[in-house]
């Protein structure tokens, strides 16, 4: 991907060393995702040397981001989060225990933290309608269905929401 190509704004996440590693995982997530740039260091700098891996350039379903290996762990914020929007509970399950093997920790309500630091919100799609519709009793019961979930179960919000639990 060149420059050009490259959307104005792009998330640049802070890896230690292991960018790459990272950005492999993250591809291997969804469709429509690849890496689309490894860049190495032309000279040593303070947490690597001439030739490690500076910069990846990788995009996840569609988006573009930049992994980039600062030498040194830098903790992680919720300010800031990947909130990934899956396409059905099969896939929300399938993404969300891949980042619990690889590492991850669960927190509360789909956010989960990945073996890097990232916080991510695994949100399966419908969610937000089920929180924002013009029925605010259902979205009330949505809502606190969705509080006591660590994983996000559609299915158990959207009985929720209907008043069938």
């Amino acid at each position: 991907m060149t420059e050009t190509q490259r959307s104005r704004i792009s998330h640049c996440l802070w890896f230690g060393r292991d960018a790459e590693e990272a950005a492999r995982f993250y591809t291997a997530l969804l469709p429509g995702s690849r890496i689309d740039k490894v860049t190495r260091s032309p000279g040593d700098y303070p947490g690597g040397k001439a030739g490690d891996v500076l910069v990846v350039e990788f995009t996840v379903a569609g988006q573009h981001y930049i992994g980039l290996n600062g030498g040194t762990d830098v903790p992680s914020s919720n300010k800031v989060s990947l909130f990934l929007t899956c396409d059905d509970q099969a896939e929300v399950d399938r993404v969300w225990d891949a980042f619990v093997e690889a590492g991850g920790k669960p927190v509360a309500c789909g956010w989960l933290n990945d073996r890097w630091g990232h916080t991510w919100q695994v949100v399966p799609k419908g969610c937000m309608d089920l929180l924002s519709s013009p029925d605010a009793a259902a979205n009330a019961r949505a809502y606190a269905a969705m509080m006591t979930m660590v994983k996000l179960d559609y299915p158990k919000m959207k009985a929720a929401f209907d008043g069938a639990a």
